[in-house]
């Protein structure tokens, strides 16, 4: 084997690796990445969220919302959305030790060790896998975008900052104020 090839992990490969109460893992084309625990700010800002849209799923028995670590397996990658939303219609994909498919919604929370990837290898991942909406919560600048996809890519339906009422097109009647998430 010559130095210039790299062995790719292989989602057996990423099931074997122990488990941390400190890091995540995820698989993205054969390569791990770790990922650090996250911060108390990004885990306040995940947990009000969840529970809003939770709690709106739930009252219109719209299907099941999921938090990190949860493994989503797309292909041969292996994400860990902060957040994500798979319809009734769609429970199939929803399986006892991860989710084999892409869910209906996703949120990622930024911070400065993954931004970059969930605005780029991410965001075309999820729209491959058919990933309905897709959305970006910053920390640092309070906002939420959020991205509905369209026949090609992700468009932006909205931006949505601190005072604002965060919508979806994907979940009609959804209004989540941002004071109580930020």
């Amino acid at each position: 084997m010559s130095r210039a090839q790299t062995i790719k992990f292989t989602y057996d490969d990423y099931k074997s690796l122990p488990e941390s109460e400190t890091k995540r893992y995820e698989l993205l084309e054969g390569e791990l990445a770790v990922v650090p625990s996250p911060t108390w700010r990004h885990q306040n800002i995940s947990s009000r969220l969840f529970f809003c849209l939770k709690a709106f799923v739930e009252a219109e028995d719209l299907g099941y919302v999921a938090y990190a670590p949860l493994d989503v397996v797309l292909g041969g990658d292996v994400v860990q959305p902060d957040i994500l939303f798979i319809s009734h219609k769609r429970a199939s994909i929803i399986q006892e030790d991860e989710i084999r498919g892409g869910p209906d919604l996703v949120v990622e929370i930024l911070s400065p060790t993954t931004a970059q990837r969930d605005r780029t290898y991410k965001r075309t991942l999820y729209a491959r896998h058919g990933v309905k909406e897709f959305s970006l919560v910053d920390p640092d600048s309070q906002t939420v975008e959020v991205l509905a996809l369209g026949k090609r890519a992700y468009r932006r339906t909205g931006l949505y900052g601190k005072v604002d009422v965060l919508r979806s097109p994907l979940l009609a009647g959804l209004g989540i104020s941002l004071t109580e998430v930020f």
